[in-house]
């Protein structure tokens, strides 16, 4: 699932091809992805784009007429762009995915991998209509360390179900929440209200530098292009997808926890004081605690 610096590089890439640009058509080609609509998508056509925003881990196009289209691209969903061509201006490509959104710079394609249909598209109006499609967590990158502790300690909740939870943390999902955990060197099934100051500090100060870090990494990536390649598994993660692989830190080998298709992955050596965390006994123990999808998003 595309998580907040992966969407902060879709939305700065489509702003610059799109803000200020009018939509000439849009085709829903799948029907399935449309989850709520105050108006027909065609009542789009001819509207300008005014904004292109993130909300959570959805991307929001703002157009004229108090009116927004939000994309939830949920696991497997991606945005593709193709450039207008030189002459007709008709953009290059095919009519495939779910959803097209034409310009005369270029086509915005919503796809989506495989056969399970989670990505979801929404017609609002106003921005109370866009309220309701926000989970109302904090932002990680504005918040400060005590808004964090506060919707922390709302709930007794293991780190990484809170960090991944968009009631309390928005944007933050299974991949970015694993590198923000191991670099504040903090047990994922560590408690919240549990948590002592100093571990709340260094939870703060790792949530906003790992993802500013990762911002900064695909920006300078794609610079003006488009990001064609959006994944949870990048060599540069110290623990995220690395089972097995030594820690970049200390050296010893990363182990995970799954269950199903939910995967927690961390360093015994830097987060749990050198204690392997077995799956079967912890599946019992987190239940209804492991990672979750969002709850707007068939909303």
């Amino acid at each position: 699932m595309p998580e907040l610096p992966d969407i902060t590089i879709y939305v700065e890439a489509l702003e610059k091809r799109v803000l200020g640009q009018r939509l000439k058509r849009i085709r829903v080609i799948d029907p399935f992805v449309l989850r709520s609509v105050v108006l027909p998508p065609s009542q789009l056509e001819n509207r300008t784009v005014t904004g292109v925003e993130r909300l959570g881990k959805k991307v929001v196009v703002a157009f004229d007429g108090d009116t927004y289209l939000i994309m939830h691209l949920m696991i497997a969903g991606r945005l593709r762009w193709s450039e207008a061509l030189q002459k007709g201006g008709e953009a290059a490509g095919r009519s495939t995915g779910l959803m097209q959104l034409k310009f005369d710079t270029g086509t915005l394609t919503l796809t989506e991998a495989g056969t399970k249909r989670r990505a979801a598209v929404h017609v609002v109006r106003g921005r109370e209509g866009l309220r309701e499609h926000d989970a109302g967590g904090i932002e990680p990158m504005e918040a400060d360390w005590a808004t964090l502790a506060e919707a922390l300690r709302r709930e007794n909740r293991t780190l990484k179900r809170a960090l991944t939870d968009p009631v309390t943390v928005s944007g933050v999902g299974n991949a970015y929440s694993d590198e923000i955990l191991h670099a504040g060197q903090l047990s994922p099934l560590a408690l919240t209200r549990h948590l002592t100051d100093e571990e709340v500090g260094r939870l703060h100060g790792a949530m906003r530098d790992t993802l500013r870090l990762w911002i900064h990494r695909l920006r300078s990536q794609w610079k003006n292009r488009w990001p064609t390649k959006v994944t949870a598994f990048r060599p540069e993660m110290a623990v995220h997808g690395k089972f097995g692989q030594p820690c970049p830190v200390c050296g010893t080998a990363v182990q995970r926890i799954v269950r199903a298709e939910n995967e927690i992955n961390y360093c015994p050596g830097c987060q749990t004081g050198g204690r392997v965390l077995k799956d079967r006994s912890l599946s019992r123990l987190l239940r209804d605690d492991w990672p979750g999808e969002d709850p707007n998003a068939s909303k």
